[in-house]
């Protein structure tokens, strides 16, 4: 058993993740590591920003740990616990499982030095690293999020996290409306949404000649989804060689986020 870590799973939270778990495969050797130190020891490399080389002895080993978040990223476990507990805390919410309404936003990040894939340079912002395109419902649940170079233009990022969204069939059945900042803004965008995904885009531009913080409607509540995610050290900065890694990790924080309001 670890030290009682900040980032770690109560036996609550844990049981209730525990039903979304994939059982281990028939035919082989009996699972000896304990899934709840396994998932303490993801989520404390997400809260803590550490290397999975430095997990803290108390851990599983760092090759077992480190095995179990990759499978379960190519087999798409994480998005399916994902999905299944946004669906959940809407519900808890009392809003219908699909969302009607989401927003589009970007935010771009500072990469570390040894990431060089998928690497690129925001003229806007002078950050040179990558750039994550978020949609989110008004509650700030994520929908689907892309990492991609931080020089690809908002719109054309804006296209491809949108497809992701509509992707995701009877999950966003009810959805009608995006959204979105300056940055989206253009009637060939704006055709291209109502064309290939049948929604609606609806830009909030920031009042002119205004100076300083200024809420938006609906845009700041992407804002604030940035701002969780900010709470975990592994976000950062990109720390990852591949995006999907990245992505990963942002459906990991919401992961955490839903687990302690719902257990």
């Amino acid at each position: 058993m670890s030290k009682a870590y900040p980032s770690n799973l109560t036996r609550a939270q844990y049981e209730f993740l525990s039903d979304m778990i994939p059982e281990s495969k028939s035919g082989g050797r009996p699972c000896e590591v304990d899934m709840w130190e396994v998932l303490n020891a993801i989520f404390y490399v997400l809260l803590d920003g550490v290397r999975w080389r430095s997990l803290p002895g108390d851990f599983p080993a760092w090759q077992t740990v480190y095995t179990y978040f990759r499978n379960w990223r190519r087999d798409g476990t994480w998005m399916k616990i994902h999905d299944n507990l946004r669906q959940w805390t809407r519900i808890e919410e009392e809003r219908a499982p699909s969302a009607s309404e989401a927003i589009i936003d970007s935010q771009s990040v500072k990469s570390a030095a040894m990431v060089s894939q998928s690497v690129g340079f925001d003229t806007g912002k002078k950050i040179k690293g990558r750039k994550r395109f978020m949609t989110v419902d008004t509650l700030g649940l994520v929908l689907r999020v892309l990492v991609t170079a931080a020089n690809v233009p908002e719109r054309s990022g804006g296209k491809q996290v949108l497809k992701c969204v509509k992707k995701m069939g009877n999950k966003v059945s009810r959805l009608t409306t995006i959204w979105a900042d300056g940055g989206f803004d253009g009637t060939p965008f704006m055709i291209w949404v109502m064309d290939v995904c049948r929604w609606i885009v609806q830009v909030v531009l920031r009042p002119e000649q205004t100076k300083g913080f200024v809420l938006l409607k609906k845009r700041w509540v992407v804002e604030r989804t940035f701002g969780w995610l900010m709470g975990c050290r592994r976000l950062v900065r990109d720390y990852e060689l591949l995006p999907e890694t990245s992505e990963t990790f942002i459906y990991l924080a919401m992961i955490r986020i839903m687990v302690r309001r719902l257990a």
